[in-house]
């Protein structure tokens, strides 16, 4: 790759993730020139997906909702598409699982599962042969019938747990920003006791929930992330993006103009007007925005906070015939073993897996036990209620800084202009999820176009899907 030592742009963005990627597309509409330069050889960042004998494998464990509005108004996303989840989840208690949650999402089936321009798409319908996996509440079909209608059943909440759950949810998701942010803040854990549910509803289903959406096991997050979270799952459904998590930030891109993203341009000092690298020298700018992790931005700016991370652990296995649990999410309300949540991905999102192939991925929350594999196979044979031994081991992902953490206070809009000329986004500035990374680009975006007297192109209206 060659750069002119004489490269100019009106706006240098460092670090092509889904946030500078967003902020990209903003400052474009808006007419100004841009240079996105990425230190890796792919954009990403930690939305990366791994290919290994035809699977696809994300790195990173986090959930995706179909309610996120960045999702829908980002220019560039508008072909991807959503593979939701089964409604409600999957939760295994006293050595049963049993499906809750599900009439929060009944409203919106099957036509809500998407909102906006985005694609949302029935789970297992599509390039795999496998057939639609929604089907008809409770239908668990699998190895052998192991998993029967009663069985599924037999756990079930009580029908007035269920209603005082739904109706909770509702309010929440009828529930504006400003009223959440209005709310007392404190942990998550500290919270959930004040929700005026029964104990057996916040062990066997908030906590497991909330556990997975936030990354955060023993939920020290701000009690105001979690109610966003679950206002997003009131809403919408949780989804990930066909192909892999990757499909994300190659879309975002791909839809650039060419030229704009270098990849393999590591940058090793920056400030206002210019940036210094290591084998391409120095690049100009009328402005710079850092969209890197929260680490590599402190590196580039001194004084910038790096908060805490919680550490995240994927597992990817191949099994020679799927566990009974279609596309649900499983969730451990138990807490016996190190998964947080599994799902048979390949049921999910058939792209993920070759033809006729299963693929099992599980997500283990905080530092990996010894013997991770071991461990992690006895666990899922007590959720799917199967013999793993012969289940094949694809990957292990960890990453010790997936996902910034959001303890008490935190504030979900943190101010992403520096100065006039100096901007950063990413994650760590608003929520710790691919809504906050993408929403805190759009408002870099927003700051350097007011900075420079540009006006901000009008944002895309939310649409329903098709």
């Amino acid at each position: 790759m060659l750069i002119s030592t004489a490269h100019h742009a009106d706006v240098i963005i460092v670090g092509a993730g889904t946030a500078g990627l967003s902020a990209a597309h903003q400052l474009i509409a808006a007419g100004l020139s841009v240079t996105v330069l990425e230190a890796a050889a792919r954009p990403g960042g930690r939305m990366a997906t791994e290919e290994i004998d035809g699977f696809r494998l994300d790195r990173t464990g986090q959930l995706l909702n179909t309610s996120y509005p960045e999702l829908h108004r980002t220019a560039g996303l508008g072909e991807v598409v959503l593979r939701p989840f089964a409604p409600g989840v999957l939760v295994h208690s006293g050595g049963r699982l049993q499906r809750t949650g599900e009439t929060v999402h009944r409203a919106s089936e099957p036509g809500g599962a998407g909102r906006g321009s985005l694609r949302a798409v029935r789970s297992g319908s599509a390039q795999g042969g496998r057939g639609p996996a929604w089907g008809p509440p409770h239908a668990l079909r699998g190895i052998g019938g192991a998993f029967t209608v009663a069985r599924a059943l037999a756990g079930a909440p009580r029908p007035l747990d269920e209603a005082r759950l739904g109706a909770s949810l509702a309010r929440l998701a009828g529930t504006s920003m400003e009223r959440l942010m209005a709310r007392p803040e404190r942990t998550t854990a500290q919270s959930l006791a004040a929700r005026g549910l029964p104990a057996r509803t916040v062990q066997g289903f908030l906590r497991p929930l909330l556990s997975a959406l936030l990354c955060d096991p023993e939920l020290t997050t701000s009690s105001r992330c979690a109610d966003l979270a679950l206002r997003g799952f009131a809403r919408g459904r949780m989804c990930v993006p066909e192909g892999g998590a990757a499909t994300l930030p190659e879309r975002l891109a791909a839809a650039l103009p060419p030229g704009t993203l270098l990849t393999g341009v590591r940058v090793k000092d920056a400030s206002i007007n210019r940036v210094s690298t290591e084998d391409y020298g120095e690049l100009t700018c009328r402005a710079l925005v850092l969209a890197t992790g929260a680490r590599e931005a402190a590196e580039l700016l001194p004084g910038l906070r790096v908060p805490a991370f919680h550490p995240v652990t994927v597992l990817h296995h191949t099994a020679p015939c799927a566990p009974p649990t279609g596309s649900a999410l499983v969730l451990d309300a138990e807490r016996e073993g190190p998964v947080s949540h599994t799902a048979v991905m390949s049921e999910v999102d058939p792209t993920r897996a070759p033809r006729g192939r299963v693929l099992i991925s599980s997500t283990v929350l905080g530092t990996p036990p010894p013997y991770l594999d071991r461990q992690v196979r006895t666990h899922l044979a007590k959720l799917y209620g199967t013999p793993t031994a012969d289940w094949s081991l694809l990957a292990v992902h960890h990453n010790p800084e997936a996902v910034p953490a959001m303890p008490p206070p935190h504030d979900v809009r943190r101010p992403v202009r520096l100065l006039a000329g100096l901007y950063v986004c990413g994650d760590h500035r608003d929520t710790s999820t691919v809504q906050g990374a993408l929403h805190s680009g759009r408002r870099a975006a927003e700051a350097v176009l007011r900075d420079m007297g540009v006006r901000a192109p009008e944002r895309a209206p939310l649409r329903s899907a098709a």
